[in-house]
């Protein structure tokens, strides 16, 4: 069985952080993102490869992973020669394939048992299955209507107050029968959303969903993604280092913490990465590979990227730093601030 995953998007709702890498390995914590699905499909032991469907930027994801062996997976790449849309990208990746695929969004991070979806799919024999997750405001995303059997009635795009019947939305996570694919005309940027499943509907196919009520974040914001890393450190997306007891102060043994440093948790300091008497790393921060925290400098709340450095008596909370910035001595960097890499802010400023 092989999986697809989309990770062909170019970040845009990320950026600056993703004018020079790619959204699929954006840092967390210290691993590149898609290490976290591809840890997901490793826990199904008949996918045997992961096909990566790509666009943006190929080279620096595929010199991450390489042939996947170091992931523990097979990889094999397959570049869009265009954008395609997500239904014309899984034709592209999917050409050659006959058996049921499974097909990821690149920016879903979830704790769903995918074997079991895979077993449903098989067991109601359905052409296509999409997995539905529950949200509290449904208004601002597609609705997907079932009947009490999780068959696909009807796909809702940004209803009205009046017109909202559910609160499960598309949650990026696919089984799909490789010959409904004939239907995507080829080479034709075409959407997975609005036309592939609409047709299965048409056609009176069965079509299916499962509802996921557990861990489910789309990280392509910065608001979601500082979010996953407190879901992280909080243990609601359970994975290590958090899996311990609650809180953890996580630093790595080759990081420097000079005497007089207030570290709390839950925090974490990656490799080569220097805190200096005095400066404060407070709760929810992300202190990134030889990364500088200087005398006096707080960080709260806020994630840096490799090589940052924040100036003595500096301030940076609620914000995220790209690589290699500059944070003056005395600044102030607060309240959703992104950064791109090598960002500089001169001493005293204020964003």
């Amino acid at each position: 069985m092989k999986a697809i995953l989309l990770a062909g998007g170019k970040g845009t709702r990320l950026r600056p952080l993703t004018l020079h890498t790619p959204k699929p390995i954006v840092p967390i914590l210290e691993r590149p993102f898609l290490h976290y699905q591809l840890d997901l499909l490793k826990q199904v032991p008949e996918i045997d490869e992961v096909i990566l469907s790509l666009n943006y930027q190929p080279r620096r994801i595929e010199e991450i992973f390489g042939d996947g062996s170091d992931a523990g997976m097979n990889i094999r790449y397959v570049v869009e020669p265009a954008p395609l849309g997500t239904a014309g990208a899984v034709r592209y990746a999917g050409e050659s394939l006959h058996d049921s695929v499974v097909v990821f969004n690149g920016d879903v991070l979830t704790d769903i048992d995918l074997a079991a979806v895979i077993a449903r799919h098989r067991e109601r024999r359905a052409r296509a299955t999409i997995v539905l997750t529950p949200v509290e405001n449904p208004a601002a995303y597609g609705l997907v209507e079932t009947d009490a059997d999780g068959n696909i009635h009807r796909f809702l795009e940004k209803p009205k107050p009046d017109e909202i019947t559910c609160d499960t939305i598309n949650a990026g996570i696919y089984i799909l029968e490789p010959d409904t694919f004939d239907r995507i005309p080829k080479d034709t940027p075409w959407s997975i959303e609005r036309s592939f499943f609409p047709s299965l509907i048409e056609r009176q196919e069965t079509f299916i969903a499962v509802t996921h009520r557990g861990y489910w974040i789309d990280i392509g914001t910065p608001e979601k993604y500082m979010q996953v890393h407190r879901d992280i450190m909080d243990q609601r997306y359970r994975t290590t280092p958090f899996d311990g007891e609650p809180g953890r102060i996580v630093v790595s043994p080759k990081a420097k913490i000079e005497a007089g440093a207030i570290l709390e948790g839950p925090c974490f300091i990656d490799d080569g990465a220097v805190v200096k008497a005095g400066a404060r790393v407070g709760r929810h921060s992300v202190i990134g590979r030889q990364c500088h925290i200087e005398e006096h400098a707080v960080v709260e709340q806020a994630i840096l990227w490799a090589g940052t450095r924040v100036g003595a008596e500096a301030i940076v909370r609620r914000a995220i730093l790209g690589r290699q910035c500059h944070i003056g001595r005395n600044a102030l960097v607060e309240d959703g601030v992104v950064l791109g890499d090598k960002s500089t802010l001169t001493d005293y400023s204020r964003l």
